[in-house]
């Protein structure tokens, strides 16, 4: 059984089902989304002020309306209503001034007058209304200290009574009574009617407010995800507005277009480094394969089908040096290969790891140099990872250097809790263009893959294997004459 084939199968089907059951999900816009929740948060909070608006009207209304009485009430005690030996007579002309009061002042108020006497005995009823019917008021609601009292007739209507006395010398000679219905005084139609306009025409310039402004927010975002559906079919001609006011939808925008940009650009390095690659891998095995079968073929003989040999066995190495740097870079990136840390002092270990590198490449036009901490300070490190680092960048700058030059190696001790091995070579540097990719693996700069061998791992194999030991590789300065690579590690507390 193809246990691969088998294995890309369950993924894609996976893979299928997946997408299968995100797209049968169902998706609202976020136009949509955003105006609906605006506009039942608006409508009900525009219910509750409604509401509370209404109980504050009533309550107004009715203080108004009880004062009106109290006004008509205490007009109707000084002017129709005399006192004539010794009795209490109202005065005709009361329904006539009530009628053009209540048209001046444009009231609703309707209240019932009575004229009692100082016992509470009803002595006029100039409506000829009786929602009272007993003959006399009982006094101690007459007597009370307050003006104005709310009570329940005898046919079950809630009611508020407003009393004044009538004053005949400085003594009480009766009271004008008004008797209103609560329900009269607290009938607002003309109110709700003005409120139910006001609350649904703030509603819909609310709704219209957050309907455009969610359009505008909405409508660049909508292109971002237009452009990466683009982006999806590896398809880079797009275009997204370039001018926006609200800072996060600007970072959103200019982002993705960074990011697009930045994909487009490693889609085209992919696709040259993995023809890079398969150069690099079939180049050996082609000269092994001429090499071969010419000695296969007698075509060589002795000595020379010896060299041949050799030059097989040579290429042979290489091919798997490049295979095993392949798989190591896959098992560390998967996280397979174990890092054994130990308790090292850094200047002791970077002159061993300098001593080994220089004794296997011993050149006169070569120089190297080195500067160390002046005390101890110790790292906890696998030893064997930080020399396979250190020696990637001194064999980068040897190359870089073509054999001719200085490689300065330096130690220096940052904020107390970093360590930095700085690399720096004479060379004529890194190319500004290519500063952002020489992480990138398989990536090999432009001038370098025509003149060495290799698979573009060393510096993202570096890079990876310095930040699993809780460091870091950073191309810290690169010009003609001046280039320094910096291998930071964090102090052993």
């Amino acid at each position: 059984m193809d246990w691969g084939t088998s294995s890309v199968y369950i993924s894609n089907k996976f893979q299928k089902e997946t997408a299968e059951k995100t797209t049968s999900q169902k998706k609202i816009s976020l136009l949509r989304y955003w105006t609906t929740r605006y506009f039942i948060t608006l409508v009900i909070g525009l219910l509750v002020v409604a509401f509370l608006s209404v109980l504050w009207i009533r309550h107004t209304n009715l203080e108004n309306r009880l004062n009106m009485t109290q006004y008509l009430v205490q007009e109707v005690a000084d002017r129709f209503v005399e006192e004539r030996s010794g009795n209490t007579v109202p005065q005709e002309g009361i329904l006539e001034y009530m009628e053009q009061r209540k048209a001046l002042l444009e009231s609703e108020i309707d209240p019932i007058i009575y004229v009692v006497n100082a016992d509470g005995r009803v002595i006029a009823n100039p409506f000829e209304r009786n929602p009272f019917t007993e003959e006399y008021f009982p006094l101690p609601l007459l007597r009370a200290e307050h003006d104005t009292h709310k009570l329940q007739l005898e046919n079950g209507d809630q009611s508020y009574i407003v009393k004044t006395p009538i004053d005949a010398g400085g003594v009480t000679a009766g009271l004008v009574v008004a008797i209103q219905s609560a329900q009269e005084l607290t009938e607002m139609n003309e109110e709700y009617r003005l409120l139910a306009i006001l609350v649904v025409a703030l509603a819909l310039i609310g709704w219209a407010t957050i309907y455009f402004l969610s359009k505008r927010l909405t409508r660049p975002i909508e292109q971002v995800a237009s452009a990466a559906k683009h982006v999806k079919e590896e398809n880079y001609d797009f275009t997204l507005p370039e001018h926006m006011r609200e800072q996060e939808v600007y970072e959103l925008v200019h982002s993705f277009k960074e990011m697009a940009g930045r994909l487009q650009q490693l889609e085209l390095l992919r696709s040259e480094m993995m023809a890079g690659v398969t150069h690099e891998l079939k180049t050996p095995i082609t000269s092994m394969t001429g090499l071969i079968q010419a000695v296969r073929d007698d075509v060589v003989t002795g000595e020379e089908a010896k060299e041949f040999l050799n030059v097989s066995l040579n290429e042979a190495n290489r091919l798997k040096t490049m295979v095993a740097d392949l798989l190591e870079f896959n098992s560390f990136t998967a996280r397979a290969v174990p890092m054994k840390t130990e308790r090292r002092e850094i200047n002791v270990l970077l002159k061993e790891i300098m001593y080994q590198w220089e004794v296997a490449n011993d050149e006169e036009h070569l120089h190297v140099s080195k500067e160390l901490l002046p005390h101890s300070v110790y790292v906890e490190v696998d030893a064997i990872r930080v020399q396979q680092i250190v020696v990637n960048l001194m064999n980068n700058a040897k190359q870089a250097l073509e054999g001719k030059g200085s490689i300065h190696v330096s130690l220096y001790l940052k904020k107390e809790n970093t360590v930095e091995i700085n690399v720096m070579d004479n060379g004529e540097g890194v190319a500004e263009e290519e500063k952002d990719l020489i992480f990138e693996r398989f990536f090999r700069g432009g001038e370098k893959k025509y003149h060495t061998h290799g698979l573009g791992l060393g510096l993202p194999f570096s890079k990876m294997m310095a930040r699993s030991m809780g460091g870091d590789l950073l191309l810290k300065e690169s010009s003609p004459g001046r280039t320094i690579f910096t291998f930071q590690l964090p102090v052993y507390e």
